[in-house]
C-alpha cells in the first residue's frame, strides 16, 4: 500500500508503473513486510526517480532555510530589546527610539523660523516633551550612561539649560549656541 501510495506521488508516474507495483502488492499480500522492506525503496527509486527529486529537494530546502532566516529573523528582531547602531553597538530599543527623538525635535526646533512665534512655539514644545521623555526614562541609567550618544545629549540638554538659566526661559537662541547644539545633535546621530 505504501508503494502505490509513494508511485502515486511521484512525478514521473505512468499507469503501466502502477499495474506493476499493484501486481506486486497482491502477490507478495503474505508477506507484505517484507516486500516494503526489501523491493520497496528499489521500486520507488526507480519509479520516480528519486536521485534528481532529492538534489531538487535539498535546493528547495535551501532556499527555505533562507526565507525562514528572514521571515524567523524579523521575528526574533520585533521581540528582541536590543537593536544593532550605525557604529555596530548593541544597545536598547527603546533607549535608541527616545535619543532619535530628542535628536530629531531638536534639529526641527533649532532650524525653525523664529519669525512665527506660534510654530516655533509648537515645535520647541515637543522637543521640550522628547527631553522630557528621554531623561525621565534614561537618566543615570547604567546601561547607557557610558554610550557616546549618551553623553553628547547630556551636553546638549546641559547647554540649553545654561543658556536659558543665563537669558531667560522666552529669550531665542543664539546662532553660537545652535550651532553647537547643532553640531553635537549630529556627532549624537552619528552613534545612535
Amino acid at each position: 500500500m505504501a508503494i502505490i501510495l509513494a508511485a502515486n506521488m511521484c512525478s514521473i508516474t505512468n499507469s503501466k508503473t502502477v499495474e506493476v507495483i499493484k501486481r506486486f502488492d497482491i502477490e507478495a499480500s503474505s508477506s507484505r513486510r517484507h516486500l516494503l522492506i526489501s523491493v520497496g525503496p528499489s521500486l520507488v527509486t526507480l519509479t520516480c526517480g528519486l536521485s534528481p527529486s532529492m538534489v531538487w529537494a535539498e535546493e528547495k530546502s535551501g532556499e527555505k532555510e533562507e526565507e525562514d532566516k528572514g521571515v524567523i529573523g524579523a521575528i526574533k528582531s520585533l521581540f528582541d530589546p536590543n537593536e544593532k547602531t550605525k557604529s555596530g553597538k548593541v544597545l536598547p530599543k527603546a533607549y535608541l527610539k527616545s535619543a532619535r527623538e530628542v535628536v530629531k525635535t531638536m534639529r526641527e526646533s533649532l532650524n525653525e523660523v523664529t519669525d512665527d512665534n506660534a510654530k516655533f512655539r509648537r515645535t520647541a514644545d515637543s522637543a521640550k516633551e522628547s527631553i522630557r521623555e528621554y531623561l525621565g526614562s534614561w537618566r543615570g541609567n547604567q546601561t547607557v550612561a557610558q554610550e557616546e550618544s549618551y553623553v553628547i545629549l547630556e551636553k546638549v540638554i546641559r547647554s540649553l539649560a545654561n543658556f536659558y538659566s543665563k537669558a531667560g526661559p522666552s529669550a531665542p537662541l543664539s546662532q553660537e549656541v545652535k550651532s553647537e547644539i547643532l553640531d553635537y545633535l549630529n556627532t549624537a546621530e552619528e552613534f545612535l
